[in-house]
């Protein structure tokens, strides 16, 4: 079950099968792909908290519920159609406009791991473990963008090291990594801190400062990036929330951006 609610320009998504510690279904993904697809659109929200209810964030994908649409296909051709879908879940954290913040405690394991490392920010209470069991498993440490993910966030060296290793990554750990952007022991309530902070900030900045680092990911060069930010900084002069970020600093107060 996935559990949404949207109040004041911040939406929280919940992860809630505690006593699966929230594995992730085939019907999750369903509704987890629905909510992206309607925040894509979504102007009144201007940031994203993601979490799981219980003692985890997520243990990753369900793999002993097993598919619940009938289909006539063969087990690679399922297996492969399950995987495309969990990662289009992935690229849908990624490429919403809003910032997400995750709130991670407990294990945060496989498909789960992916799914923190597309957020944008990460708070993480001091029980979090970060779990890459791949190679035990038999499987590579491709999966589901992970092995795209972990090296640009802290480096291709100690991403290996995690992936051949099949470490388990603790809070601390990760903090020290910078796979964490803080640690709170109550990690929600960090993570809504953190949201509240970004509701501060300018409705057009934060939607197309995360546009522009998903694209500097990709960016096949600087001279490429650069025309992309300088034409996202020509139209931020004609905004509203210029002109009253301009005023605030002028007036040494807190900027009051409408949300938009």
């Amino acid at each position: 079950m996935v559990l949404f609610d949207r109040r004041d320009g911040v939406a929280t998504i919940t992860l809630s099968r505690p006593e699966r510690l929230n594995a992730v279904t085939y019907a999750d993904t369903v509704d987890l792909l629905r909510i992206l697809t309607e925040l894509k659109d979504d102007t009144a929200t201007r940031v994203v908290v993601l979490t799981g209810e219980g003692r985890a964030f997520c243990a990753g994908m369900d793999i002993q519920q097993g598919d619940e649409e009938q289909t006539d296909e063969g087990r690679v051709q399922r297996i492969y159609r399950n995987m495309v879908r969990a990662g289009e879940l992935v690229l849908g954290l990624r490429e919403i406009p809003q910032p997400v913040v995750a709130a991670l405690h407990g294990p945060v394991v496989g498909m789960a791991f992916s799914m923190a490392l597309a957020c944008d920010l990460r708070v993480a209470s001091p029980t979090a473990k970060f779990v890459s069991p791949f190679l035990k498993l038999g499987f590579s440490a491709g999966d589901l963008g992970l092995s795209w993910m972990l090296p640009r966030l802290i480096g291709t060296a100690r991403a290996g090291e995690i992936f051949y290793r099949a470490q388990t990554v603790g809070a601390e750990r990760a903090l020290e990594l910078g796979l964490v952007t803080e640690i709170a022991e109550d990690d929600l309530a960090g993570a809504q801190a953190l949201a509240a902070e970004l509701m501060t900030r300018s409705p057009f900045g934060l939607r197309h400062t995360k546009e522009l680092l998903n694209l500097a990911m990709d960016a096949p060069g600087l001279r490429t990036h650069l025309a992309t930010e300088n034409r996202t900084q020509t139209m931020a002069f004609l905004t509203e929330d210029l002109k009253e970020g301009f005023a605030a600093t002028m007036e040494k107060r807190e900027p009051r951006f409408r949300n938009r």
